[in-house]
């Protein structure tokens, strides 16, 4: 039979092969835990984010104070005939009660 002494020694050879063995389990487990929590990379596939633009954005500002002025020139035009069409009926109503009145 074994000693007392050899009996401790395949106990603690058995021992320290259960903690690498354990150790191993856990590093393996922290692995996996770490690449389930990354977000995944996305490829860049040309699209990227443009610079800032300065012409482009005076063109669209001046082709916005363009059309503004363009409609609010045609605005006074429509007020400016508006105005003439009620003088004008203003008159002609004028003129033809004068001519009722000398019949």
């Amino acid at each position: 039979m074994s000693s007392p002494l050899e009996k401790a020694a395949r106990e603690a050879v058995a021992a320290a092969d259960n903690t690498e063995l354990v150790r191993t389990i856990a590093a393996i487990l922290a692995v996996q835990q770490a690449t389930q929590q990354q977000v995944p990379v996305t490829t860049n596939d040309g699209s990227a984010r443009s610079e800032f633009d300065t012409k482009k954005w005076l063109t669209i500002g001046g082709l916005g104070i363009a059309g503004g002025l363009v409609a609010a020139l045609f605005a006074v035009a429509v007020a400016i005939g508006a105005v003439s069409v009620a003088i004008l009926a203003l008159v002609l109503r004028s003129i033809w009660t004068d001519i009722q009145k000398h019949r």
